[in-house]
């Protein structure tokens, strides 16, 4: 009796691909219905708090790549640079998923789904508006707080970690 771990790793190839295309579509889809939220509700607005200030929202552009680096270049680097370079990576890790879709597993098909939706979701924004990334969220306690971020970012954050982790898991199981 086979897994359901089993059945979704020999999944038939067209299957992945038509699932890690639809779950690209959706997130990238949820990115921009929540950047355009924030463009609409937020800039006028003073920074909204909730969870006892554990979760802040608060509108800014940003230029410039992740905690404002490269904010400073020229926009023509700028376009080449964190447009350009960033979609032709993005490109060639869609090509590379759709080619090995019939060996990779799920999980980390999804990992890769995850990245590409998140980096296609900031390029989009460069794009639209002239180099401006909308981000709005921010989360800590007092004393300890994160950039100000949006869900593209988090969406490559956390494929990365399931990268990761699957990649720690396989090369280094657990003993017992």
């Amino acid at each position: 009796m086979s897994t359901l771990y089993d059945k979704l790793y020999t999944m038939k190839s067209w299957l992945k691909i038509g699932l890690f295309c639809t779950v690209c579509l959706a997130f990238i889809g949820c990115d921009r219905v929540t950047k355009d939220l924030a463009r609409e509700r937020l800039p006028y607005n003073e920074t909204l708090s909730y969870f006892h200030d554990f979760v802040r929202l608060e509108y800014v552009e940003n230029t410039g790549a992740a905690l404002n680096l490269g904010d400073q270049l020229s926009r023509t680097a700028s376009f080449w640079l964190l447009s350009i370079l960033p979609l032709t990576f993005l490109l060639g890790l869609f090509a590379y998923t759709v080619r090995k879709s019939k060996e990779m597993s799920l999980p980390k098909m999804m990992a890769l789904a995850l990245i590409f939706a998140g980096g296609v979701g900031n390029i989009i924004d460069r794009l639209l508006f002239d180099r401006h990334v909308t981000d709005f969220l921010n989360i800590g306690v007092p004393g300890l707080r994160t950039a100000i971020f949006n869900f593209a970012d988090l969406y490559i954050t956390v494929g990365v970690i399931v990268l990761f982790v699957f990649y720690r898991r396989r090369n280094y199981p657990l003993a017992g």
